[in-house]
């Protein structure tokens, strides 16, 4: 007979390494399954990752995790098509421990990440292909996997396969996704010396900053683009809702070379050599697209329940407290020695107390609403740099006269359609 073990994971990102680390701490048999090489080979581009949940599972892992720079700022722009609008904050605390974020490289941070599972018991398998959930009298008890005499067996099967989740929707957990709730985000990592990075982004050794860049970024797409610091590169990528990108005719790495060959994002790049390249999904959707996340024997976490805060562009975060919680769960139905749904709802339920369900819960409509009007992003964000561009030209107009100017504009747009459209955007991120 297979071996049986307490619990399996499929897949070994941030949420399924924090499930297998918490479980096999409290003493769980725990099997990870791994379909790259090693955790992280599928996923090899930088990335920022927020201190708090690792934080209460591994205090320690500031000292010991491969991270790249803490960051110290935050920045929002407004890209025109010779232009850009600045909003940004700045904190140096940030840079001291603890920290508030960090970038880091995902194939490193992931191996590191399963590897403090491993220590702590857990066994890990990679290069391997979860086929299928075994299924029996309505109850999870293991996996296929693409090896010969494959199947392994478990009281519980924790689901952390990818936003595209297979096992999913073979349970019947949720539906296929449409373009509208998915992202596809091309990305590349160009490296600079340190001196340059620091020097091109105002930054002392061992600071970092990010930059998440509207407008001319996508094209007027619904999205953003992206600059993030690490220690000898940055990190830079465009991500845009797959509905839209398809409209558009173009792909991916059309829409990052259009990017960097920007007049204001040329001279952050120059210089550097381009390095990794990939594109990948990312899910969108947020609350309304979370699907069933408890069944007897299974519980489903991080992008596999499609727990991404699009607006704040946060998600190892919210991977992370997941499989925290999930394990959470688990460790109780195992003192329990019930892994009935009843039992491991308490995850459903903790899950959405948290802050990740209140997040998700409080922008629900928000996606929805930008994909419905892409207004926002080709028509207010540049209406909004050519106002500012009227504000700030001294040319011999008065101020009373680029006022009447910037009304105009909203004016012709229409006064009550504004209006309109910006009470609709308040109403989903109040």
């Amino acid at each position: 007979m297979a071996e049986k073990f307490d619990a399996i994971v499929v897949g070994c990102g941030p949420a399924g390494s924090a499930t297998a680390y918490r479980m096999a701490k409290a003493g769980l048999k725990v099997i990870m399954i791994e379909r790259g090489e090693y955790p992280g080979a599928k996923n090899v581009m930088g990335g920022v990752l927020y201190r708090h949940p690792l934080d209460e599972i591994l205090p320690e892992f500031i000292d010991e995790a491969p991270i790249e720079r803490p960051l110290v700022e935050q920045n929002y722009w407004i890209l025109g098509a010779d232009s850009n609008v600045k909003i940004g904050y700045r904190d140096l605390k940030w840079g001291e421990p603890p920290h508030n974020n960090f970038t880091v490289f995902r194939a490193k941070f992931d191996q590191w990440f399963a590897k403090k599972a491993v220590e702590q018991g857990a066994l890990l398998i990679n290069e391997t292909v979860v086929t299928e959930v075994i299924v029996r009298d309505g109850r999870v008890i293991g996996v296929k996997t693409g090896r010969p005499d494959g199947d392994i067996y478990a009281n519980i099967v924790i689901v952390a396969d990818g936003v595209n989740s297979l096992l999913a929707k073979q349970l019947g957990f949720r539906k296929a996704l449409k373009p509208s709730d998915v992202a596809i985000a091309a990305m590349q990592v160009i490296n600079l010396p340190p001196e340059k990075i620091e020097d091109r982004f105002m930054l002392e050794k061992n600071q970092g900053a990010t930059i998440e860049v509207f407008g001319e970024a996508t094209q007027g797409m619904v999205g953003t683009g992206f600059i993030y610091t690490n220690k000898e590169s940055i990190s830079i990528g465009v991500g845009t809702l797959l509905s839209d990108l398809s409209k558009s005719g173009k792909r991916p790495h059309e829409l990052l070379e259009t990017f960097k060959l920007h007049p204001i994002i040329r001279k952050i790049v120059e210089g550097g050599e381009a390095k990794e390249y990939l594109a990948h999904l990312i899910p969108e959707g947020g609350y309304n697209t979370i699907p069933k996340l408890v069944g007897h024997g299974v519980m489903i976490v991080g992008d596999a329940a499609q727990l991404v805060n699009g607006l704040h562009r946060e998600g190892s975060n919210l991977a992370i407290k997941s499989g925290i919680l999930a394990a959470d769960a688990a460790i109780t139905a195992h003192e329990l020695n019930d892994f009935s749904e009843n039992i491991l709802y308490s995850y459903h339920q903790n899950l959405m107390k948290s802050f990740i369900g209140e997040d998700l819960k409080k922008y629900k409509d928000a996606t929805e609403l930008m994909s419905n009007n892409p207004d926002y992003f080709n028509v207010y964000m540049p209406m909004m740099a050519q106002a500012l561009s009227e504000f700030f030209t001294v040319d011999g107009v008065s101020k009373w006269d680029k006022q009447k100017l910037i009304m105009d504009m909203i004016k012709d747009r229409g006064l009550l359609k504004t209006g309109r459209d910006v009470y609709r955007l308040w109403k989903v991120v109040k």
